[in-house]
């Protein structure tokens, strides 16, 4: 398994339809990567500049293939990925605020 610490722009007008979703759960069951994918995200965090990051892990060849698919490049655009270890990736974005502030877990 895989570690990325994922940037990316959020598409304008977009996020409250993307916090809606992961409240309601609308990822989990997407196989192999719901659960990863929503903890992610309900998780990710905003930088100074108005992009999105956060930590993901991942199986896929290219990185986040099937998630981008089914959902991240409908919600964002410029996708960066850096390979981190697990949890290295949380540790040095801990400090910026929620993406989503209610449905931090």
């Amino acid at each position: 398994m895989a570690y990325y610490l994922v940037r990316a722009k959020p598409r304008t007008g977009l996020l409250g339809e993307l916090e809606g979703r992961l409240a309601r759960g609308e990822f989990m069951s997407m196989r192999p990567f719901g659960a990863a994918l929503s903890h992610a995200l309900r998780n990710a965090r905003s930088q100074n500049d108005g992009s999105a990051v956060w930590e993901e892990e991942d199986y896929c060849r290219p990185p986040l293939a099937e998630e981008r698919a089914a959902v991240l490049d409908h919600y964002f655009e410029d996708l960066k990925v850096e390979p981190v270890n697990e949890n290295a990736g949380w540790k040095t974005i801990d400090h910026l605020p929620r993406l989503f502030p209610a449905s931090g877990s």
